[in-house]
């Protein structure tokens, strides 16, 4: 269903959408540019599908926003298929070096790193929330459990594997960031990865509703946003919403080639009545090495991985800049380096590695790799400049080609 233009009468309905945004999590701009970028098709059921009221898609994401869940507790099962490469050769060309699994301090519990594995696989998530002051997310293994607790003004992490904590004062609203304390910059549930993706609803994006489902026994409206134009790797994404509570159930992003889901998340259980007091309880057990919070950000490997924050970025990277709008930008930036290390570089059995990994290319710019994963794409040239976005390797060069 293409999506058209509303007429001048749904301004008002538009103001009264801004003020309800504005106190909750979905931007106010997703809002802003509604008239003319969000299909007013309303919802018909299919087959088998639950029967519910029509709606239109801009009165859908005035539910999301005006959805104030407090309580609720559930399983949530994720599934990521970044298409990434096993790095195991990589390590053994390093000589094994790569660190990670024989951790057995404080730090290997912090959230900013534990919580990345969501990046690939299949996980089991249990979540619980109690109002802005307690909640609860647990990643769940065959033997093994790691838990981010939030509970006033403490925040625990804690992974049974290693029995090993992490422990560190709610002293900078931690309430506003949820349970992952550190860690909020990685989304693991479907409201999370849909106020992502709804971020991104400008006038590049087309977004209609898409039927209905049932998803963990609810009743729930299908939010489908895709990209206008070519050039970017996303194919489309569809958010699931409960009817009642406008609360995002599921979220599913496919990727323009086709083929399974980059993104599959979603409620397999969903209860919203109010967690017992004692989900949120939390005491080291015997024998458990725990390291606060200050300790473990001087010896995490997160810190070292990653800018300290976006204050620090331009001293990370030089010359950040955007290119292109919405689902099509790409950020560039330089190094101040001489590209990525290669066999003809001289790099010997790693640089090897990381030729197979990517492909070469050339241009005006010179020469470079791209590196590619099922969503994102990056162009390291051999000057050290880099050029990366949710876009295509043909987009990349062209970029890459315009900056000369």
């Amino acid at each position: 269903m293409a999506p058209y233009e509303s007429d001048d009468n749904t301004n008002e309905d538009l103001r009264t959408g801004r003020r309800k945004a504005a106190r909750y999590v979905v931007p106010v701009a997703v809002l802003g540019v509604a008239a003319a970028t969000i299909g007013l098709v309303p919802a018909f059921a299919g087959s088998g599908d639950p029967d519910l009221p029509d709606i239109t898609a801009q009165q859908l994401i005035e539910k999301i926003a005006a959805s104030d869940v407090q309580q609720l507790s559930g399983t949530v099962k994720i599934s990521t298929d970044l298409g990434l490469p096993n790095l195991g050769g990589l390590e053994s060309s390093l000589g094994g070096g790569m660190g990670g699994g024989g951790d057995d301090s404080g730090s290997s519990a912090d959230p900013s790193s534990k919580l990345l594995e969501l990046a690939s696989g299949t996980h089991t998530l249990r979540v619980a929330s109690d109002g802005e002051d307690k909640q609860k997310l647990s990643l769940l293994d065959k033997a093994a459990e790691y838990s981010v607790i939030h509970n006033g003004d403490e925040v625990w992490a804690y992974d049974s594997a290693s029995n090993v904590a992490y422990h560190m004062k709610d002293s900078s609203g931690a309430a506003e960031k949820g349970p992952k304390g550190k860690a909020d910059d990685v989304p693991a549930t479907p409201k999370e990865l849909a106020d992502e993706a709804l971020k991104a609803a400008d006038d590049t994006t087309s977004v209609t509703v898409d039927g209905t489902a049932q998803v963990a026994g609810r009743d729930a409206y299908k939010l489908l946003i895709k990209p206008k134009a070519s050039g970017s790797t996303v194919g489309a994404i569809s958010i699931a919403v409960d009817s009642k509570t406008g609360l995002p159930l599921k979220f599913t992003l496919t990727p323009a080639s086709g083929g399974a889901a980059v993104i599959d998340a979603g409620f397999t259980k969903v209860d919203f009545s109010k967690p017992a007091a004692s989900t949120f309880d939390f005491s080291p057990p015997k024998g458990t090495k725990v390291t606060e919070g200050d300790e473990a950000k001087a010896e995490g490997p997160a810190d070292r991985a990653q800018p300290k924050g976006g204050e620090d970025l331009g001293e990370e990277f030089q010359g950040l800049n955007v290119i292109g709008e919405g689902w099509s930008s790409i950020a560039q930036f330089d190094t101040g380096g001489e590209g990525m290390p290669s066999e003809s570089s001289g790099a010997g059995d790693a640089g090897r590695f990381l030729d197979s990994l990517g492909d070469h290319v050339t241009g005006k710019f010179g020469s470079g790799t791209v590196f590619s994963t099922r969503l994102v794409n990056a162009l390291i040239t051999d000057d050290g400049k880099v050029y990366a976005g949710a876009v295509t390797k043909d987009a990349l060069v062209k970029a890459a080609n315009a900056a000369k």
